[in-house]
């Protein structure tokens, strides 16, 4: 396996296919890098170099006690680039892993990056308060971290279906599909989802929930966002529309009835879009879907 051994001592499970620009992918929560897997084939066989981690406590990476937060997360992910010498990166996150991409752009700015690719990403502050109205009720994330602790196997058999639609009228989502959620989340550990839960929504912790604003404002390179507009789990009014009000460049594109799944539920669009964006020259697809900010 190669792995990268951080500052704090943790191993860092990646995968790297392929050779040319270093397209570098960030996962959701509580999956792991195996989620980029029809993303990272498809780019590798186009000409670039496809490189995605587990995040520290999930997949084959070290469970840690401490650091299962975004600034250590993005502290990860630059030493990821940094022990491998990565320039002129396009970044990819979905999700958490959005967030993650975000945070690191926060921290590290942008001199080692070309473009960014944020799927179904975090909203800037997902907990609702009364400046965030459409944000997560705090008895949500309570209850998911609940879950977690309670009864975790269930837990995550009960969220596969609104993270992929399947529970929608028309759904195609392969049981298989939703099987393998389950075990990817299985395979991470127990405390490192339960504190990516308590980062949203630990608000009697100082400075334990995660707010993004300020680092999106430091995005300044273009920017391509993509979300569903029936996402269930992160949906796109508490969310990605927060975010086009503050960072610059972005250009947005809908998915019509789409889920929070996409590089699962719509890989062969998510590629398209991702091969376009790599590629600037080539014609974008569904161009009357994209707005541009």
């Amino acid at each position: 396996m190669s792995i990268i051994t951080t500052k704090d001592g943790t191993s860092i499970h990646y995968k790297d296919w392929g050779t040319g620009q270093p397209v570098v992918f960030s996962h959701c929560w509580p999956l792991n890098a195996d989620a980029w897997d029809d993303q990272m084939l498809f780019i590798a066989s186009h000409g670039y170099r496809a490189i995605a981690h587990d995040r520290r406590g999930y997949g084959r990476s070290s469970q840690s006690w401490h650091g299962n937060n975004m600034d250590t997360f993005a502290d990860d992910l630059a030493e990821l680039i940094e022990t491998l010498d990565l320039r002129n990166i396009v970044l990819v996150g979905h999700s958490t892993g959005g967030g993650e991409v975000i945070r690191y752009i926060g921290r590290y700015g942008t001199s080692r990056l070309a473009r960014v690719m944020l799927i179904s990403p975090l909203s800037p502050l997902m907990l609702k308060t009364e400046a965030n109205p459409d944000g997560y009720p705090i008895e949500i994330l309570d209850q998911i971290g609940a879950g977690i602790i309670m009864d975790r196997s269930q837990l995550y058999k009960d969220l596969c279906a609104p993270f992929y639609g399947a529970n929608r009228p028309g759904s195609q989502v392969s049981q298989g599909t939703q099987d393998m959620f389950w075990l990817w989340s299985m395979q991470a550990g127990t405390k490192n989802v339960f504190d990516g839960i308590t980062i949203f929504s630990s608000v009697d912790i100082p400075n334990a929930v995660t707010e993004l604003t300020e680092d999106l404002k430091k995005f300044d390179l273009p920017t391509l966002i993509i979300h569903g507009d029936d996402d269930q789990v992160l949906p796109i009014s508490g969310s990605v529309l927060i975010s086009l009000k503050i960072a610059r460049d972005i250009t947005f594109k809908i998915y019509p009835g789409a889920p929070h799944a996409l590089p699962s539920t719509h890989k062969n669009q998510i590629n398209a879009d991702l091969l376009s964006f790599l590629k600037p020259n080539l014609e974008t697809q569904a161009e009357e879907d994209t707005i541009s900010l």
